[in-house]
């Protein structure tokens, strides 16, 4: 009787370390500023490590950012490197066959950036003939892949952040982003060199309904703990003063 109480306290001290493993919170590894970027300490920050912090703080969760390639960020959830995906990643109908999402917890506009007084806009018509640039395996290449491709030459990068270099030194006339992403790039010295030409029409099935944490399919439980903490920094003004520290309206539900 001795050995089996030893053995289910043992089975039991062990449950309880397995529950009191860490959430693995998958980040892209390239910078995106401001939402997340390493700085020169190497630690990450950015709006969206804030909201992290936060949303693991009133979910009662202890979670571990870690950074992961943007191209292998679903197959590294999917496979349990990690166990969800806080990337600015947008909640689609393509997305959803193979992983699950949270409640978005904010929203804003895809746009188009160009050349200081070129002349075009964020329509297919107003791109053709130019060069335009994304980042690869996101919604904005495949949007630019559905609406521009033809007329537009659509060159792709690894980084939104190569993309505006190339942008920046003229290599490329245009790209399509985030428009707080951009916003970012526009009021640095780099994006002098360039001005925004206007909002891409939306098409939820592409550009998707909001930005989630991604989540493996049936892992409820976990859902419904960021759930509940997006909504209790919604609620207790935690979001609006993390959003105040890096952008001058609110960005949720745009």
């Amino acid at each position: 009787m001795k050995k089996i109480l030893l053995t289910a306290s043992a089975v039991a001290l062990f449950a309880g370390a397995a529950a009191a493993d860490p959430v693995r919170v998958g980040i892209a590894a390239e910078p995106y500023p401001p939402f997340s970027a390493p700085d020169a300490a190497g630690n990450w920050v950015g709006w969206e490590i804030d909201i992290i912090n936060a949303v693991c703080e009133a979910a009662e969760l202890e979670c571990e950012i870690t950074p992961t390639a943007w191209d292998g960020i679903i197959p590294a959830l999917v496979s349990g490197r990690i166990d969800a995906i806080m990337a600015s990643m947008s909640i689609t109908e393509d997305r959803l066959q193979t992983i699950a999402f949270s409640d978005p917890y904010y929203n804003t506009p895809t746009v188009i950036v160009g050349q200081r007084g070129m002349e075009m806009d964020a329509t297919p018509e107003g791109l053709a003939g130019m060069v335009l640039g994304v980042q690869v395996s996101t919604i904005h290449q495949t949007y630019a892949q559905t609406y521009f491709e033809g007329e537009t030459e659509i060159r792709t990068y690894q980084t939104q952040d190569e993309a505006n270099q190339d942008l920046a030194s003229g290599r490329i006339d245009a790209t399509q982003a985030d428009s707080l992403a951009m916003e970012d790039f526009l009021n640095s010295d780099a994006g002098a060199c360039c001005e925004l030409k206007g909002a891409v029409a939306h098409d939820e099935a592409i550009l998707g309904a909001g930005v989630g944490v991604g989540l493996r399919q049936g892992d409820d439980e976990l859902r419904d703990q960021f759930n509940a903490g997006i909504a209790a920094i919604l609620e207790n003004g935690t979001y609006d003063e993390i959003t105040s520290r890096y952008f001058a309206t609110s960005i949720y539900g745009q």
